[in-house]
C-alpha cells in the first residue's frame, strides 16, 4: 500500500494528465468540426462549380444578365453590367464569408453567453448548447445576408426594372424605350431576346422569334459585326434555345465552351475527392475525440 504522503502527488499527477487529455480532446474535436466544414463546402462546390467555371470563360448555361451594346447603352442611359465571372465570384465570396463567419461566430456567441450565470446553468445540457449555437449561426447569417443585399447597387435595380414584365414583353420598360429610339432591328431583337430569357419563368416562346431574326440578320446584314454584339452572349442564347451554337459568331466561342466543360468535369472530380477525404478524416478525428473523452471520464471516475 503506497504511503499516504504520496497521495497528494498522485492526485496532482492525475489532474495534470486529465487536463492535458481534455485539451487534446478539445483540439481534436475542433479539427473534426473544421474538416466537417471543408467536407460541406467541397460537397456544395461539386454541384455549383459549373457556373463558376463557365463564368471564368465569360459564359453560362443560360442568360443571367443583360448585355447592352455600347451605342445603345448611351441611349438607354445605363452603364454596362459587370461580366459573369465578376458577378459569380462576388456571390461565392459572400457565400464562403457567411459560412465561415456564421459557423465560427456561433461558437463565439455561445462562449459569450456562458459568461452569464443564467446561461452557465442551462448550457450543461448539450442540446441547449446546440440550440444556442444554431441561434447564433442564424443571427450572423441573416445579418450578413441583409448587408449583402443592402449593398446592391442602384444599377442592378435599374436593370431589373428595365426587363421586368408580367404577361407580354411589350409591357417591359425596355420595349417602350426601344420604340422611341432609332436603332437597327437586329439590336432590338438582341435586347428583347435577352429580356425574354431573363424573365422568370424563362419565356422561351417569346425569345425564339427574336433569336431567329438575329440568326437571319447575322447572315444577311453586312453591318451586323458593327453593332457591338457579344459573341459569348449569342452563344448562350443559342445554346439555351437550340442546345448548340448555330451562327459563325456564336461558334467562334465554341472552343472556349468545350474548355469550360472539360475544366468543369476536372473540378467536379477534385471536389468529390476532397469531400471524400474530408469525410474520412472527420469520422476518424470524431472517433478519436470520443475515445479521448471516454478516457477522461474513466480517469475522473477512478480519482473520485
Amino acid at each position: 500500500m503506497p504511503p499516504i504522503e504520496n497521495a497528494p502527488m498522485n492526485i496532482q499527477s492525475i489532474q495534470s494528465r486529465l487536463t492535458q487529455l481534455k485539451k487534446r480532446q478539445h483540439r481534436v474535436m475542433l479539427l473534426s468540426l473544421t474538416v466537417t466544414g471543408i467536407f460541406i463546402i467541397a460537397l456544395v462546390a461539386s454541384f455549383t462549380q459549373q457556373a463558376l467555371v463557365y463564368s471564368f470563360f465569360d459564359l453560362s448555361q443560360q442568360v443571367e444578365q443583360l448585355h447592352i451594346p455600347v451605342a445603345m447603352a448611351d441611349q438607354l442611359l445605363l452603364d454596362q453590367q459587370s461580366d459573369y465571372f465578376s458577378n459569380l465570384l462576388s456571390w461565392f465570396g459572400w457565400l464562403f464569408l457567411k459560412i465561415f463567419a456564421a459557423f465560427f461566430g456561433a461558437f463565439i456567441f455561445v462562449r459569450i453567453l456562458k459568461k452569464f450565470k443564467f446561461f452557465q446553468l442551462r448550457f450543461r445540457s448539450l442540446i441547449l448548447r446546440f440550440v444556442a449555437w444554431l441561434i447564433g449561426f442564424i443571427l450572423i447569417w441573416s445579418g450578413l445576408t441583409y448587408w449583402q443585399y443592402d449593398r446592391t447597387s442602384d444599377q442592378a435595380k435599374a436593370y431589373a426594372e428595365l426587363v421586368a414584365y408580367d404577361q407580354s414583353i411589350q409591357q417591359s420598360q425596355i420595349a417602350h424605350e426601344l420604340k422611341n429610339v432609332d436603332t437597327p432591328d437586329a439590336v432590338k431583337d438582341y435586347l428583347l431576346a435577352q429580356t425574354a430569357l431573363l424573365h422568370r419563368p424563362v419565356d422561351k416562346e417569346t425569345a425564339l422569334p427574336y433569336v431567329s431574326h438575329l440568326i437571319r440578320e447575322e447572315r444577311q446584314d453586312p453591318h451586323f459585326m458593327e453593332y457591338g454584339f457579344k459573341p459569348e452572349q449569342l452563344w448562350i442564347m443559342q445554346q439555351q434555345l437550340y442546345g448548340k451554337a448555330v451562327t459563325p459568331l456564336a461558334q467562334s466561342v465554341q472552343k472556349q465552351a468545350d474548355q469550360a466543360q472539360q475544366l468543369s468535369e476536372m473540378v467536379k472530380l477534385l471536389c468529390w475527392g476532397i469531400s471524400l477525404l474530408a469525410a474520412l478524416i472527420a469520422m476518424m478525428t470524431y472517433a478519436l475525440a470520443l475515445n479521448l473523452k471516454n478516457r477522461a471520464e474513466r480517469i475522473e471516475q477512478k480519482s473520485e
